[in-house]
């Protein structure tokens, strides 16, 4: 009784997200400037239904979101989130700079540790929430949401100003492919030196991937399924694309949209910030 209460709730949900992308397609019909992720191009060949999302023209589904559910739950499949901002934080005062603006204790990080956390406000509420990558032993790497980078930029910039730690904005440079599901690792592990199932989860190795070398390989993601987040430039992630869904072609991978990211996070409890 209990299980067909909340699977009518997760369907009723699945309407809401999929009446609300609809809109947001509808929205697009005004005359706003949208940005393209690389891959773009490789979406819209796919038929890709492309919505505008937080200044960006993103896939929001392909084959329908019960499909990509139902994939990302049982097989696996891939989110390209490049729309989502990066901001690397650097040199002697990096560690004060992240402690002074978010939430969580950074200084537990290893370097190759991740962590959830959240940019508090002056009244405590929440700017955004973020995850902070330890690359290095004076470098983190800071991923926030895509409508929000011009806001947190503006807010870690504001103090970073009398702290003093090196920013980069690299959030139009990088691309970020989510594989998610519990055959991530199994369809992926062909395609780097890196034992995939030794990577704990919120850790990453940077290693090869793809015939790429430096790639970030995170145990992260927000679906509840497993598998691994992927960073990479711009010019790499085509490549990267390509060589993920050859490998995982005997797994039954397929593309998953951003309505299906919000009906997998909605099923686990996880925030939407």
């Amino acid at each position: 009784m209990l299980f067909n209460a909340t699977l009518k709730l997760i369907h009723l949900q699945i309407d809401s997200i999929s009446t609300f992308f609809n809109k947001l397609a509808e929205s697009n019909k005004r005359k706003i400037i949208m940005k393209n992720i690389a891959l773009t191009h490789i979406h819209e060949a796919l038929g890709a239904k492309i919505v505008p999302f937080a200044g960006y023209n993103m896939p929001v589904s392909y084959q329908g979101i019960n499909i990509e559910h139902e994939t990302v739950r049982k097989s696996v499949g891939v989110f390209d989130v490049s729309h989502m901002g990066e901001f690397l934080v650097e040199g002697k005062n990096a560690l004060a700079l992240i402690q002074k603006v978010t939430s969580n204790d950074a200084s537990k990080l290893a370097i190759g540790d991740a962590q959830y956390s959240c940019f508090p406000n002056e009244n405590g509420g929440i700017i955004d929430d973020l995850i902070c990558y330890r690359i290095k032993e004076e470098t983190y790497l800071l991923v926030v949401n895509a409508s929000n980078i011009d806001k947190d930029w503006a807010w870690i910039s504001g103090y970073n100003q009398t702290i003093g730690a090196e920013l980069k904005n690299l959030s139009d440079a990088y691309s970020l492919l989510a594989i998610q599901g519990p055959k991530a690792i199994e369809a992926m592990q062909s395609l780097t030196s890196e034992n995939l199932s030794a990577i704990k989860f919120y850790t990453f190795k940077i290693n090869d991937f793809a015939g790429i070398k430096n790639v970030i390989i995170s145990a992260t993601g927000y679906t509840g399924s497993g598998g691994f987040e992927i960073y990479c430039k711009n010019d790499e992630v085509e490549q990267i694309w390509n060589a993920v869904f050859k490998a995982g072609a005997d797994f039954g991978i397929k593309p998953i949209g951003l309505a299906a990211r919000d009906t997998l996070r909605l099923e686990m409890g996880y925030c939407l910030y």
